[in-house]
């Protein structure tokens, strides 16, 4: 493979990931600037943006983020891997694709969707929680498995501290959506006037944004490195046996 194949072979890379990236950042931004001007008022969840006028960004946002995380390739699996990048990528696209096809919950003075005629409110609300788990379990597993072994120090930093913020939020959001259904009547109204669960998951998705940015920085350096040292092999070339 020639220098220039190489370099495009990862440039490739690198726009999958910054556009990951980016996608992560702008996603809960969207939501919360578009549900404001168009509603006047925060949802509960990111979740919740599916019962809105913003549904169409929500969906959206998730299905792009699906398609790239599928299309994603990465490294291939190595002794000790439990899964390859491709295969954890391709599970997080599925959780993507899940999210945004099972709702949440049957809104009030909505129509049911596809998912929930198919399948029944509960199956669908099944089908939700589970993509939603998938999702961040691989991009969770990512970020403190491939990306952090195979990195940099300054660069395992970021990956570690996003992969334990998806966690964390992702544990935090999950025992708040618990308790917006069954805990007392305070609770629950703390949870739903605070936005406790959509800022959960917004941290959640910002550190996958951050993580999918600091790869496609890797990326650069790589070239950047392969460019120097092509560079300094033509100034000096190895001399003549």
């Amino acid at each position: 493979m020639t220098d220039y194949t190489r370099n495009d072979y990862v440039l490739s890379f690198y726009r999958v990931r910054q556009a990951l990236g980016f996608l992560g950042l702008a996603f809960p931004i969207l939501l919360f600037i578009g549900g404001e001007l168009a509603e006047s008022k925060l949802h509960p969840s990111i979740s919740d943006y599916y019962h809105s006028t913003l549904r169409d960004v929500y969906v959206g946002t998730l299905f792009a983020i699906g398609v790239f995380l599928v299309s994603y390739r990465g490294h291939p699996r190595q002794s000790g891997d439990v899964l390859s990048d491709n295969l954890a990528a391709t599970l997080g696209g599925i959780g993507a694709f899940g999210l945004a096809l099972f709702p949440n919950r049957l809104a009030l003075g909505m129509p049911p969707n596809v998912s929930q005629l198919a399948l029944g409110e509960g199956y669908a609300q099944i089908g939700h929680f589970t993509s939603a788990l998938l999702f961040l379990g691989a991009m969770a597993w990512l970020c403190l498995g491939r990306f952090a072994r195979t990195s940099k120090p300054a660069r395992r930093r970021i990956y570690r501290f996003a992969g334990f913020t998806i966690v964390f939020f992702g544990l935090a959001a999950t025992v708040a959506s618990v308790l917006r259904a069954t805990g007392s009547e305070e609770v629950q109204q703390w949870i739903l006037s605070t936005g406790f669960i959509f800022w959960c998951e917004a941290l959640g998705i910002w550190a996958f944004g951050l993580a999918w940015l600091t790869k496609g920085r890797a990326d650069i350096s790589l070239i950047n490195g392969a460019s120097r040292l092509s560079g300094r092999a033509l100034r000096d070339p190895a001399p003549k046996g």
